[in-house]
């Protein structure tokens, strides 16, 4: 067995102006990482790494060459003395580089089972289970943002997720009033992200606004690392609190427990890309459950390599609550995958094939960064 990983960077375009109250966004970049076996070419095994622009923890100038780096240390290993431990190579990578070990323990899992893009066996995979997922509806102009809420609502989803803190608050009430004048919290579930966009001083007077309209929670309302001023919002919030952003950055088991002890929020959101992949994920679970926090599981832009193997691991779970996990009809030229949206669910349609020849055509690609630019090379 003789395995190699490379990578490539591949940029993903939007549909429309994907708007958040931390900027407009229009394109995506990724990096693919490609897990082969020079003895058998036809088992390829698929990761992405995703960085978020301003908001992961690797978001850094030589990213591409930590990348580079963790893929030499693969290719210069003898993986059969670790028989495919996935967890024992993923803590060869360090834990500022939580994108890399996400994509690198997709491409592992990938690889494993086959090169078929099943990064976790159950009933997703197959096309027996679908996942629950909230319709999103991004920040723009309100006449733009009502049109996503009807076009959501016709589309059959029961729960409607809003991005709000870029316009005029009294604006984005109004907006979740017409939804709410029209079905009762029984008959649609509203949640609203903030992105941290509420200042400490107005936060709570506008969850009482927001409690009007019956939300079931909010994602974080303030910024990250104001401990004390989240502690008191989710203690008297009337409305529930995921905790999002928050969770970042906090890589340590006991860091992590420390936190969620502090805070107590409500619920807490998970982005395997963010967090570290899904061992990482595993721990937050385990912390939340134990607390009694509820929690979710959302994609954070990814490609559909990427919402896939995270929608195979959520389905590992027995979770009712609507993930999120509607990202995959985001892109121009995302890739051709089984994974479909019917009346508010996630699911995997069997009679769908992959299509990655966008991705096998940039083989061979090298990508260097400089401080000041992103640049590639042929």
């Amino acid at each position: 067995m003789s395995l190699k990983a490379n990578f490539f960077k591949y940029t993903l375009h939007f549909t429309f102006e994907a708007g958040t109250s931390r900027g407009v966004l229009n394109e995506k970049d990724s990096y693919f990482v490609r897990i082969s076996d020079d003895d058998d070419p036809d088992v390829v095994g698929w990761g992405e790494c995703a960085p978020l622009r301003g908001l992961s923890i690797d978001d850094r100038p030589d990213f591409a060459e930590q990348l580079r780096h963790t893929c030499d240390l693969f290719n210069q290993l003898d993986l059969q003395l670790f028989h495919w431990n996935v967890p024992i190579f993923l803590q060869l990578i360090s834990d500022q580089l939580p994108s890399i070990q996400f994509g690198f323990e997709t491409a592992m899992r990938d690889f494993i089972n086959g090169g078929e893009r099943t990064v976790f066996k159950n009933e997703f995979g197959t096309g027996e289970k679908a996942i629950p997922i909230n319709g999103l509806v991004w920040m723009g102009k309100p006449e733009v943002m009502r049109r996503q809420i009807e076009e959501k609502l016709e589309a059959g989803y029961t729960t409607i997720k809003l991005k709000i803190g870029a316009l005029d608050f009294q604006q984005e009430c109004a907006l979740i009033e017409s939804i709410r004048s029209r079905f009762g919290a029984d008959q649609i579930a509203i949640r609203v992200d903030a992105n941290g966009a509420f200042s400490v001083d107005d936060a709570l007077e506008k969850l009482k606004q927001l409690a009007t309209y019956q939300i079931h929670s909010i994602e974080q309302p303030i910024r990250p690392g104001q401990f004390d001023s989240m502690t008191e919002l989710c203690r008297q919030s009337p409305v529930p609190i995921a905790l999002d952003e928050e969770l970042i950055g906090h890589m340590e088991y006991v860091d992590r427990t420390r936190l969620l002890k502090r805070l107590q929020p409500q619920f807490i959101t998970l982005k395997p890309s963010l967090l570290g992949g899904f061992i990482h994920c595993d721990q937050w679970i385990e912390i939340a459950s134990r607390l009694g926090i509820g929690w979710w599981i959302t994609s954070a832009l990814e490609s559909n390599i990427g919402l896939n193997a995270i929608a195979q691991y959520t389905a590992q779970f027995k979770n009712p609550l609507p993930q999120g996990l509607g990202t995959g009809q985001l892109y121009h030229n995302n890739l051709e995958s089984p994974l479909t949206i019917d009346r508010g669910f996630l699911k995997t349609d069997p009679s769908k094939r992959w299509n990655l020849a966008m991705l096998e055509a940039r083989r061979g690609i090298r990508v260097e960064e400089n401080v000041q630019n992103r640049i590639e090379f042929p």
